[in-house]
């Protein structure tokens, strides 16, 4: 679900044409462990020189609430916010109040003063802090999406949202806001080509998108599969600094090729980052967390690499693939119903998702939000300057909310729109 916007100009290069091919790892967008455990017995066989300990202002040790395991939750319960009859009623008498003001009012008009909430504002805001300095994630179930109409589902969302992370961030060049998740099968039959992963079925391996906070509402569910999957990336990050600390070198290297799909362009960056801690944060120490997506940097076999555009190295191949095994081995499954809304800190997540199949009555359909908490926010690391000024900096856009569901993919202007 993470979408490669183009990161900022300086940082964005143009790809010349090469003397000969470019030799490429042997990796995939979902990885083989079979050829991930190879690659790590060859490069061990090297006897390389790797440094035995994390790079200098990194910690060895993350002590957090978000550092867990997906063993370590007995029940949905410890991670599920129940809306009672209560909240819905005041929910619901939050979206009256909106539309009963003044003017020709729309999505970008829903805040905190313009949807209020008044008794359930101190709970929405405990679901905050969770998700920037707690476990980093909290599902909210209640909500019955087949009672409002497609506009008062995405006003409902984004009142409750608004108490949680009021700032909403741009998906797009196209100035899109909300993003409808679900597969357009119609368009691959009347196109002939193969979208990319927020319209198809197919599983999605381990990745964060480029937002502060990433929010999902379930309006539908499939037949069969679309679990999602979280991992802590402060997890992943203390197995690999106890184990192979030479790996938190290679991610923390601003050399990683991330390929733009768009003309031969690309540009360099780190996977690993040092967050600057927030105002409102008890520590004062920078936190280790990643922020990747495969498909810029592994291709796929539905979105090639452009010939010109460099390739990973085997070292790095063996880091990226390091990261996923063990987000598989910490994942915590969630079980989304109708209705539900996923919140978290995509800073301290890594998510995925399994195949899914639709049938006539079951359909899978997310509406995705990125957003940002202004007060409780993780500071921005350098190299990911221009990401942020792009989702969050970008006021002389026009905004545009989907109500019914997103253009097709095979529509949108640049291939490099589209989620990875």
């Amino acid at each position: 679900m993470a979408c490669p916007l183009a990161a900022a100009p300086p940082t964005t290069l143009a790809a010349s044409t090469p003397s000969k091919p470019i030799v490429r790892p042997d990796i995939e967008w979902i990885p083989s462990y079979k050829t991930f455990k190879d690659r790590v017995e060859k490069l061990a066989a090297l006897n390389l020189n790797r440094p035995t300990t994390v790079p200098e202002g990194w910690p060895a040790y993350i002590d957090a609430e978000r550092c867990w395991s997906g063993s370590d939750f007995k029940s949905e319960d410890e991670y599920i916010v129940k809306f009672t009859p209560e909240d819905i009623t005041e929910i619901e008498a939050g979206l009256a109040f909106f539309k009963s003001l003044p003017g020709d009012l729309g999505p970008d008009d829903v805040s905190k003063t313009t949807f209020p909430l008044p008794t359930l504002a101190r709970r929405l805001l405990e679901v905050a802090k969770t998700i920037h300095s707690g476990r980093g994630f909290v599902v909210l179930r209640g909500l019955q999406p087949d009672k409002y109409s497609s506009m008062d589902k995405i006003l409902l969302y984004l009142g409750v949202t608004s108490y949680i992370a009021e700032t909403r961030g741009v998906q797009d060049n196209d100035g899109r806001m909300i993003l409808h998740i679900k597969a357009v099968v119609e368009d691959v039959s009347k196109n002939g080509s193969m979208p990319n992963s927020p319209y198809v079925a197919r599983a999605q391996p381990f990745h964060t998108d480029l937002c502060d906070v990433l929010s999902l509402y379930a309006l539908g569910t499939a037949a069969y599969g679309g679990e999602s999957f979280l991992a802590s990336s402060a997890k992943i990050y203390n197995e690999i600094a106890a184990t192979r600390p030479d790996i938190i070198h290679v991610l923390s290297k601003p050399d990683w090729p991330f390929d733009e799909f768009w003309n031969g362009e690309y540009n360099l960056r780190p996977i690993a980052h040092l967050f600057p801690p927030s105002p409102s944060s008890t520590t004062s120490l920078p936190q280790p967390g990643f922020q990747f997506s495969r498909r810029p940097l592994t291709g796929a076999h539905f979105s090639p690499h452009h010939p010109s555009v460099p390739a990973m190295t085997e070292i790095q191949a063996e880091a990226l693939d390091t990261i996923y095994f063990l987000a598989k081995k910490h994942a915590l499954e969630i079980h989304l119903a109708k209705g539900d809304i996923e919140i978290f800190n995509n800073f301290a997540m890594l998510h995925a998702r399994s195949s899914f199949a639709d049938d006539g009555v079951n359909q899978r359909h997310m509406l995705r939000l990125w957003l940002r908490n202004e007060e409780l926010k993780w500071g921005t690391p350098k190299a990911l300057e221009g990401i942020s000024e792009e989702c969050y900096g970008q006021t002389g856009m026009e905004r545009v909310w989907d109500v019914e569901r997103s253009p097709p993919e095979l529509r949108v202007k640049f291939k490099r729109q589209s989620c990875a």
